[in-house]
């Protein structure tokens, strides 16, 4: 995986950063009598995040190209997006470096 902007990305201006990520984790649904019930849910391991970020849990529930719903499995590698909700983002104060993820 790379975090070099494809032409997707350069078709969309927002500002992005992409982290690789694992699947380490399938956590069952729950389906209890009371009537709550939580999905299935996959916890991903994001790559160059703080350590105590690192892990993300999400609905176990995708679509692939066609439109298939489909399921991550443990091991499973992702990509993280992370956009800019803000027409223009903020430049980096002056005293701030620039990240670069190689």
């Amino acid at each position: 995986m790379t975090n070099e902007p494809s032409n997707e990305d350069r078709k969309n201006d927002k500002a992005h950063l992409r982290l690789p990520g694992v699947v380490d984790k399938i956590i069952p649904a729950i389906k209890p009598a009371n009537g709550y019930d939580r999905p299935e849910k996959v916890q991903i391991a994001v790559e160059g995040a703080e350590p105590h970020y690192a892990e993300i849990q999400v609905d176990n529930t995708f679509h692939d190209k066609v439109g298939n719903t489909v399921h991550l499995k443990v091991g499973a590698e992702v990509e993280v997006t992370i956009e800019a909700i803000a027409e223009e983002p903020v430049p980096p104060l002056p005293n701030e470096v620039p990240k670069k993820i190689i």
